[in-house]
């Protein structure tokens, strides 16, 4: 078991501040109708997962279930082949690697706006591949040390064939195949979970000290995830 990293922990808290900034809404939507997409079309949350997920966030934000619903309609209708995932990849100041996860029904307008604040902000977008190879595509499971124990956090890991542990004062980290996503309300029994979502895990990591550089990163990925368009920045810090 691995110590979680602090900047990890950091950028976790400082998301759940940022929910301000942006429309949440808006992302929120654009995760469901996206996991519709992906869930050839199926509308049900028991029968697709990452539906399931992204309604548990929406719900956790207090999203309006007409909201819930009409993104979950979109996701079916007939414009849904024009919104998709898109991963993005660039470098930060320090040489730090980013994959930024959007949503777009417009990659080249998303691309272009990514290009902007990254230029803006010390960053660098970068061609596909330069990155992404530093990373492993997840599953992450979030438990609160209050809702287990280190004995049941890895009896969780092992029934998800989790491949690494971390840990912080307050949560346990649980990295899984993602293809195991679907499986963990049977796997926790009565144990909760804080969230459960798509990972990617830095297979190697870059150490940054220069408070300037680490800041502008601060600035870089707070500006990034305050589109409409990004989900969420990973990055191997």
């Amino acid at each position: 078991m691995s110590g979680h990293s602090k900047w990890a922990n950091t950028k976790r808290q400082k998301m759940a501040n940022d929910k301000v900034k942006g429309n949440t809404f808006s992302k929120l939507s654009r995760l469901i109708t996206l996991s519709v997409i992906e869930g050839a079309g199926i509308k049900e949350p028991e029968n697709n997962v990452r539906l399931r997920l992204a309604m548990e966030k929406a719900h956790a934000a207090n999203m309006p279930k007409e909201n819930i619903n009409r993104a979950i309609e979109r996701g079916a209708g007939p414009d849904r082949s024009l919104i998709r995932e898109v991963i993005y990849e660039g470098f930060g100041p320090g040489g730090v690697a980013l994959m930024i996860q959007s949503s777009s029904d417009n990659p080249n307008r998303t691309m272009s706006d990514i290009r902007i604040v990254m230029d803006k902000n010390q960053g660098k977008l970068a061609s596909a591949g330069a990155v992404n190879y530093l990373f492993k595509k997840c599953a992450l499971l979030i438990v609160k040390k209050e809702e287990a124990n280190e004995n049941q956090a890895f009896d969780i890991g092992e029934k998800l064939d989790a491949f690494d542990i971390d840990q912080d004062e307050g949560r346990f980290y649980i990295y899984f195949p993602y293809e195991n996503l679907g499986h963990i309300k049977d796997k926790l029994g009565e144990i909760h979970y804080e969230s459960a979502e798509i990972d990617f895990k830095p297979q190697n990591f870059i150490e940054l000290t220069d408070p300037k550089k680490l800041d502008q990163l601060e600035t870089l990925i707070s500006n990034l995830e305050a589109l409409d368009d990004v989900h969420k920045v990973f990055t191997n810090l």
